[in-house]
């Protein structure tokens, strides 16, 4: 099929390189000129483990515009795979996907032909129904169910591995507002042998968010559990290897730490709160998981002052800026509330990360940013709060290191302590 995909970030980029892969046309839609010469280059403008090996082998097949005219007239299905990133009082921001259908719509009403609409993007339940779905009818003249078809299709990809998620999802979600567009999307994923789940517009939307949520609040939940295994000596990863064994339990999700960061949780679970105090709806559990992930970060300081009193004019090193391990992403990492801590305790901060330190030297441009691992290691104190693979094999003998992501080999310092261990 011909698909264009209008947002070349991560959700899209990986979207649109794996569907090349799978041997479909696809352009990317993308008003960062130089993000799009990148993709025309092969080369990925974002690090996400085998993306740039797919652009690199399907250039015949994926490209990359600025211009909505030239690529949707050319398509048979189009994706919106734009953010949706939180306003200040943490409710969800339409612009940008409301914006990006009025041009597709605009578009579409010239083009004499069927074509299929398919909202990736996170949005609440209820938006693609009574917001897009109005939008389209508005600005392209055209009936959706008769001259276009419309669905909602989340994405469930997780930075680092999104490229094999996409590839081998544990199941794939079609919300339709009609048959056409049903079995039209069903037929772009026939190659695919994992489960369907074939449902309205709005269940769809509701499946991401609860799913979304649902991980959160796990990861929050044995982070509890750890604070109060740490206070009894408990080491909390065998208690959670025991509750993993339970097959209604599981043991994904349960590696207790400083907590979860990254452009899906956090701003979901806001919009989702924000939505539902609208609807003037309580969300108890909602909230305290994202409390207990604002608080568990600055457990690692509380944990350094049991040894390092006193944090003016100390120098802390920081390993792992990015969010999570094998991606360039800082956003909502659990490294900035540490960092911002320190510094404001009055400590210098000496940080290093594989991928991501360019990322945060536009949070934080007045740190130190080490050229190797070991560099940040010749500090007073060591916080580890990203697990890279390499930070498993450094020398910490000799080091006080506060660990907030369970590295093994840490346990060699001098003065070691885990989070919740």
């Amino acid at each position: 099929m011909r698909i264009s995909i209008i947002g070349a970030g991560y959700v899209g980029l990986v979207t649109g390189a794996c569907f090349a892969q799978l041997g479909h046309h696809v352009i990317c839609i993308d008003i960062d000129q130089q993000k799009v010469e990148k993709i025309n280059q092969g080369i990925s403008p974002i690090h996400e483990e085998g993306l740039d090996e797919l652009l690199r082998t399907n250039q015949e097949r994926i490209t990359a515009t600025t211009d909505y005219t030239t690529a949707i007239p050319q398509s048979d299905i189009t994706f919106l795979c734009v953010g949706t990133p939180s306003l200040k009082n943490g409710a969800i921001d339409l612009h940008f996907i409301t914006e990006s259908t009025r041009q597709t719509a605009t578009i579409l009403k010239n083009i004499n032909r069927w074509h299929l609409l398919v909202v990736k993007s996170t949005v609440l339940p209820g938006t693609t129904q009574q917001i897009i779905l109005p939008l389209v009818e508005t600005y392209s003249g055209k009936k959706i169910g008769t001259d276009i078809g419309l669905a909602m299709n989340p994405e469930f990809l997780k930075e680092g591995v999104a490229v094999k998620d996409f590839l081998e999802p544990d199941r794939i979600v079609i919300g339709s507002s009609d048959e056409k567009s049903r079995t039209t999307l069903r037929q772009l994923y026939q190659n695919f042998t994992c489960p369907f789940v074939e449902t309205s517009l709005s269940a769809a939307e509701m499946i991401k968010y609860a799913s979304n949520t649902f991980l959160a609040t796990k990861i929050s939940f044995i982070n509890e559990i750890g604070n109060l295994c740490k206070t009894l000596g408990i080491d909390t990863y065998d208690v959670a290897t025991g509750m993993g064994l339970d097959r209604r339990i599981g043991r994904p999700f349960l590696d207790s730490g400083i907590g979860w960061g990254g452009s899906c949780f956090p701003k979901d679970i806001d919009a989702l709160i924000t939505w539902a105090k609208e609807k003037q709806i309580p969300t108890r559990i909602i909230e305290s998981t994202r409390q207990v992930n604002t608080d568990q970060p600055l457990r690692l300081i509380h944990i350094l002052k049991k040894h390092l009193p006193h944090l003016r004019g100390k120098i802390i090193g920081v390993l792992g800026l990015a969010f999570k391990p094998d991606t360039d992403d800082i956003r909502d990492s659990r490294a900035i509330p540490i960092v911002t801590e320190l510094l404001r305790q009055g400590a210098q901060v000496k940080a290093y990360d594989p991928h991501a330190m360019e990322n945060f030297k536009k949070l934080f441009p007045s740190i130190e940013y080490c050229s190797s691992p070991s560099e940040a290691l010749s500090s007073d104190a060591v916080l580890i709060t990203t697990k890279w693979k390499e930070f498993t094999s450094l020398n910490y003998q000799g080091k006080i290191v506060i660990d907030g992501r369970r590295i093994e080999q840490a346990k060699n310092a001098k003065i070691y302590e885990g989070v919740c261990w």
